[in-house]
């Protein structure tokens, strides 16, 4: 701890010349041969008996890997008395160039300074001036420079200079580009209300105004995350308590999940750097938020379950009503999306008549049987049942028990004699009557990755464990996102 009162730290925080205290700019001195120089200076002596000599290299992640290796022997064992002090605010810089340098080092990390004490520096520094600032305004100053006092003083200045010491909030909004609170209330109601063609007037006007589009993309992910942060149950610390009614009325009109898949989305937008090499960003910004205001609300899996039962058991109530004998519910087809069409499906016929009509003998659906079936039947090869777990079955337009396959592999596997004798005969214990068993494969499914694919087959076996959730997929087309 330096004592501030013996003649080194009077010379040295004097700004006197200090012989054995030397700074070196890293930035203009990089090279190889300023590192040699250094390594040959630092074998000389201190200048008085018993201290110490000091090189403080300033910015040292600019030293060329040359210059740190040319370092490196007199880091490992450096002269008596002899001290070196790195300064760099990208330390990972110098791991990515030389990490042996960092194990022949201390490392102590400054972290930022707290918003409260930087509003306290600035606040004497107003005062000493004679100034006048509201404390509203040096909050917005000193949570600008990111936790770095040398910056908030710089914005300061800024600000004096073009207000002339008569500082007010919105000269300090305007001088920084910041967007008022009250346009990112109107954007949150456009999103919300999805008023997708709205959007490109709000940005335009921004263009118009000169905003820079930069900060407002930065002020929207700070509301998206006071949003997330009140329909979650808490208070966000940075917004003034008489913004917060405001907020929470938009924050109630949206569900934590969807505000969580908002702010996700967003912030990837930084994280792709697409925000620092797209020259347009007007339109960047634009894109980001129809993306937004398009964005589907989400919904729980159980509330969905719920809703789907209480419609087939209201369906089940009014068509026992309405005609006793009605024939096995249809169910509506699912097919994938075909790039080039399906492939003409094959038949396999046992005692077929069109005319007859096929019945399940217990009222239930195709998904269902085929889902005991699975389970049931013993006769089919061994190391069988997979194929048949791949594959879903469901009613034909005409009435046919159609088996669906994820790949043409797995289709012409369970058309094997084995396989389909086993099916058929299997069948006829649960369908009344002749059944005409088609066997399908989409050419698609072959196209698709492996990623693709995942969610699909997810959605397949939850259909399988749940039939009632085959009914919700086809009537709401739901596709499983994760």
């Amino acid at each position: 701890e330096p004592c501030g009162t013996c003649e080194s730290c009077g010379r040295i925080w004097s700004g006197k010349t200090a012989l054995d205290v030397v700074e070196i700019d890293a930035a203009s001195n990089r090279g190889v041969d300023d590192a040699r120089q250094l390594r040959e200076r630092a074998m000389y002596a201190p200048s008085q008996e018993g201290s110490h000599k000091v090189y403080i290299v300033d910015e040292a992640h600019m030293l060329t890997r040359e210059a740190w290796n040319a370092l490196l022997k007199i880091l490992e064992e450096p002269p008596p008395r002899v001290i070196f002090v790195f300064a760099t605010t990208e330390p990972q810089k110098i791991q990515q160039t030389v990490a042996p340098i960092l194990s022949r080092c201390q490392r102590f990390d400054f972290h930022r300074i707290a918003v409260e004490k930087i509003v306290e520096r600035l606040e004497f520094v107003v005062k000493d001036e004679g100034f006048s600032c509201p404390r509203e305004a040096l909050e917005i100053l000193a949570r600008k420079a990111d936790g770095g006092m040398r910056d908030a003083l710089s914005l300061l200045d800024q600000v004096v200079a073009f207000t002339g010491g008569n500082i007010t909030l919105d000269s300090v909004n305007r001088i920084l580009g910041l967007v008022e609170h009250e346009r990112y209330l109107e954007i949150a109601d456009i999103i919300t209300d999805r008023k997708h063609g709205e959007i490109f007037d709000f940005v335009q006007n921004l263009s118009d105004e000169g905003y820079d589009f930069v900060e407002f993309y930065h002020g929207l992910v700070g509301v998206l995350r006071n949003l997330l942060q009140l329909s979650l149950g808490g208070i966000p610390s940075e917004v003034e308590p008489g913004k917060i009614g405001p907020l929470e009325i938009r924050a109630n009109r949206l569900k934590p999940s969807d505000l969580v898949r908002m702010l996700a989305l967003a912030t990837d937008l930084e994280n792709s750097g697409s925000l620092k090499r797209n020259a347009n960003l007007q339109l960047t910004v634009e894109m980001l938020l129809l993306r937004l205001s398009y964005m589907e609300n989400t919904i729980e899996i159980e509330e969905l379950l719920g809703n789907v039962r209480t419609s087939v058991l209201e369906d089940t109530d009014q068509g026992e009503e309405n005609d006793k004998n009605r024939p096995v519910h249809s169910q509506s087809q699912v097919t994938e999306p075909i790039a080039d069409g399906p492939k003409r499906p094959e038949h396999s016929k046992s005692g077929l008549d069109d005319a007859s009509k096929t019945q399940a003998k217990d009222q239930r659906s195709f998904s269902e049987i085929w889902s005991e079936l699975i389970a049931e039947v013993k006769s089919i090869p061994k190391g069988g049942k997979p194929f048949l777990r791949a594959c879903r079955a469901y009613e034909g337009e005409a009435g046919e028990f159609v088996i669906h396959g994820p790949s043409e592999d797995v289709i012409e596997k369970i058309k094997e004699e084995a396989f389909r004798s086993s099916i058929e005969e299997a069948l006829s214990g649960y369908i009344e009557g002749d059944i005409e068993v088609v066997y399908l494969v989409d050419a698609k499914i072959n196209t698709e990755s492996e990623e693709d694919q995942r969610p699909r087959d997810r959605l397949v076996a939850l259909m399988e464990e749940d039939p009632s959730l085959e009914k919700a997929v086809n009537e709401l087309n739901l596709e499983l996102l994760d």
